[in-house]
């Protein structure tokens, strides 16, 4: 079977909201490390790794030896028995979070994490209301797409009445028109007029990503988050980090907020978790966690087969020390990104991120101070960078942001043979 039918069978079959990448989609056929082969035989360099989920590289020999000795002791019974390996990824991840989190709940994906970690926030404080990022993104859900920031991954209206949204700490389009460190951080300070000009003052907690994924990779600056978790605790709620994509290393060290200095109330992770097996959590206080006297199961949440791959997973992270990995190659990767822009000047509006997060946004001039979002060159750089067997992510509002995130375990060569091509692919693109 070759490519062309399974795209024809895909048009036919799938929703057409499930979009593929590139104007002629690549068929996956295998995957080794950070190489993927499509069916008909062309291999890539994969910087995507399935959306931050890949995160120690396809194939990895001990994950997969995990995931076969689990399946041929157990390969599912549901939340209503103990099993070892779930029993042993909560304490894992009781032991490695920031803070007094001491409790897990496992879910099967992330949207069903952050759902989780908001109902726990209304029953732990009483209250209902509860704040989230303009340019955030949770998943899918009902709940889950009232607490998302753009407009183009909400299929409805907000159906969740109490969810309000604050500015983004997005620097290079600050929602105030200002500059930092001359701003003082205004858009933090704002979460405090919010909850007193549009909530009843008493609010369940806030939300956000340390990094902000689908939007863009926005990456707030140094002193957020800490104002931001003070003004939420004087009106009476938890300050959640949604690690779904920042968790495990990514950013260079092993949870994006660590970065900030602030210990949150709770944490909800995902992806990367467990190497491209579908799993999730929520992980909180002992406190928290007791506010949810009724009865609740996960069928699918914490299956044994996911958990063995997911403590397999977190035991090569921590080993083979692949969060100052991803500090050290994210380094390189990102001077080769300023470099890059520096040649570019006129459509590389923004270089931002951390470790091995890493985002260029694309604007139709910047010498001239023209910032306005250029999707058209983001799909064209695409194309480009395939044609020389690369694979990045894209994301922002106007989809005009590369997103770009190989593999923790991702080596120096990998790193300056992605930037080689990076930079034809914008050679070709501004030529």
């Amino acid at each position: 079977m070759k490519s062309q039918e399974i795209r024809d069978r895909h048009k036919q079959y799938l929703f057409p909201a499930v979009k593929n990448f590139y104007q002629e989609s690549i068929v996956v056929s295998r995957g080794k490390g950070t190489q993927i082969t499509d069916m008909d035989g062309k291999t890539y360099l994969d910087f995507f790794g399935g959306i931050l989920t890949v995160s120690i590289g396809h194939a990895h020999e001990e994950v997969n030896a995990a995931i076969i000795a689990q399946v041929n002791r157990l390969s599912h019974i549901s939340s209503l028995y103990p099993v070892e390996s779930v029993v042993n990824l909560a304490e894992r991840l009781v032991n490695i979070t920031p803070g007094n989190l001491e409790k897990c709940f496992l879910t099967a994906s992330g949207t069903e994490a952050d759902e989780t970690a908001v109902m726990m926030a209304q029953l732990s404080t009483g209250n209902t209301e509860f704040i989230a990022l303009r340019h955030a993104y949770a998943g899918r859900s009902m709940l889950a797409q009232s607490l998302t920031a753009h407009s183009t991954w909400r299929a409805l209206p907000t159906q969740i009445a109490a969810v309000k949204h604050a500015l983004s700490p997005y620097c290079y389009r600050c929602p105030l028109k200002t500059t930092y460190p001359e701003c003082g951080v205004g858009c933090a300070e704002d979460v405090d007029e919010l909850i007193r000009t549009t909530t009843t003052g008493e609010i369940a907690g806030m939300m956000v990503e340390p990094i902000q994924g689908v939007g863009g990779f926005i990456t707030p600056p140094k002193e957020y988050f800490k104002i931001v978790a003070e003004i939420i605790r004087k009106y009476g709620g938890l300050f959640i980090s949604d690690e779904v994509q920042t968790g495990f290393g990514r950013t260079g060290k092993m949870w994006g907020i660590d970065h900030y200095g602030v210990e949150p109330d709770m944490m909800t992770v995902a992806k990367g978790i467990a190497n491209g097996m579908p799993l999730a959590a929520v992980i909180t206080t002992g406190d928290i966690a007791d506010s949810m006297v009724k009865n609740t199961i996960s069928t699918f949440g914490g299956n044994p087969v996911s958990c063995a791959a997911a403590n397999k997973t977190i035991d090569i992270i921590l080993r083979d020390k692949l969060a100052e990995n991803s500090k050290n190659m994210g380094a390189i990767l990102r001077k080769g990104l300023e470099d890059i822009q520096l040649k570019h000047p006129k459509i590389v509006g923004d270089v931002r991120g951390m470790g091995l997060m890493q985002a260029i946004e694309l604007v139709v001039d910047e010498t001239a101070g023209d910032r306005t979002p250029n999707p058209k060159a983001v799909d064209q750089f695409m194309e480009e960078t395939k044609k020389r067997g690369l694979l990045i992510g894209r994301g922002g509002l106007s989809g005009n942001v590369v997103r770009i995130s190989p593999p923790l375990n991702i080596t120096r060569d990998d790193v300056e043979n992605a930037l080689e091509i990076l930079a034809e692919s914008f050679a070709a693109l501004t030529n």
